[in-house]
């Protein structure tokens, strides 16, 4: 039996005070071993909600994870192979710092979302989910918006944002992703994609090597995208370890019952290149206040460099963090958007949060 992998389990612990690195590696004394048990979402987030979207075909049913009851809603959209769970330890963070809602949303074909054509990962087709999944939750008259997106998420969001699919946008933060360094990348996504291990035989392993994989590059500079692309130097025996992965893969197909991944990416190509051409300019283009969060300052393209200078967005750049910027550093994301909302007044801090 094979069972469908969603790639951003959550970590195997909480969030703690001083903060949260995903992917670190726990101290542990001799003997004794790191525990990879997934966590329940219900650790982070207060409700699940599935949101039903009627069209031609019948109807696409998007997973959401919500928290807070007032504020400004935060819509959260995840990069490509992950899952809204992937703002998880973020949501905790923010909650902490600003009044707001958060809704993470479940893209089509990714976490726990069911459409009828899962095939389709355009981005207008996914950026016109993000529409209708506003108005199917708050009908004609949604809340006040904060869109955030990482990685293809964050190019989803802006081309939303563009298109105005949600009029009651208040400001929109685009992760670590930035239209030159996407399409540089591109060209190696599918050798990433073939290093990865096609199946899991737990969970719990599933973790393990998404947890090794991140410890062992903390800093990639080179990668548009954590489960779609991360570009990484190869360590010597990587080669080595490849063959024996796939080695393993081959036989744990042969077993009954094992987990694969929930999206096979490399069938997504040919909507690679519609993510990010042209998404500077889009970004620009847009009227409402923007943020951009970014791992490195080397990913700044032409169009943006000028945008910046020219007063156009606000950008912070976050160092000693992989390309799942809010996954390494969740305090740090939370406090440059919490810092960015209340200089808009967009909301307060909460009483007795000291920033």
């Amino acid at each position: 039996m094979e069972k469908q992998l969603h790639l951003n389990l959550l970590a195997s612990r909480p969030p703690m005070a001083g903060g949260f690195q995903s992917g670190s590696k726990m101290k542990m004394g001799p003997g004794r071993k790191r525990d990879f048990t997934p966590l329940l979402w219900s650790q982070y987030f207060e409700t699940i909600e599935d949101v039903e979207v009627e069209n031609e075909n019948g109807k696409d049913i998007f997973r959401l994870y919500c928290s807070g009851s007032s504020g400004p809603v935060l819509l959260l959209l995840h990069g490509g192979g992950h899952s809204a769970l992937s703002w998880a330890v973020f949501t905790a963070v923010i909650s902490s710092r600003i009044n707001c809602r958060v809704v993470a949303m479940d893209l089509r074909a990714h976490g726990d979302t069911k459409v009828k054509n899962p095939e389709d990962l355009s981005a207008d087709t996914m950026a016109k989910d993000v529409g209708n999944v506003v108005e199917a939750l708050y009908g004609e008259n949604p809340p006040q918006i904060m869109m955030i997106g990482h990685s293809m998420g964050g190019a989803i969001a802006v081309h939303t944002a563009s298109a105005n699919l949600v009029p009651s946008l208040l400001g929109l933060c685009v992760i670590d992703v930035v239209e030159g360094t996407a399409m540089d990348a591109l060209n190696s996504m599918q050798n990433f994609l073939r290093s990865r291990p096609k199946t899991f035989k737990s969970l719990e392993n599933a973790i393990e090597w998404r947890c090794e994989e991140s410890a062992s590059n903390p800093s990639v500079s080179n990668s548009i995208g954590e489960g779609i692309i991360e570009e990484e130097e190869e360590e010597e025996g990587a080669e080595e370890s490849n063959k024996k992965r796939m080695k393993e893969d081959d036989q744990e197909v042969k077993k009954e019952s094992f987990y694969t991944w929930r999206v096979e990416l490399s069938k997504t190509e040919k909507y690679w290149d519609g993510w990010f051409r042209g998404l500077s300019a889009l970004f620009l283009s847009c009227s409402v206040p923007k943020l951009l969060l970014l791992a490195g300052v080397d990913r700044l393209d032409k169009d943006l460099t000028i945008g910046q200078m020219q007063g156009k967005f606000q950008m912070q750049v976050l160092p000693q963090c992989g390309h799942a910027v809010h996954e390494d550093a969740p305090e740090k994301v939370a406090d440059a958007l919490a810092t960015f909302m209340v200089r808009h007044k967009f909301t307060e801090f909460k009483e007795g949060f000291l920033c």
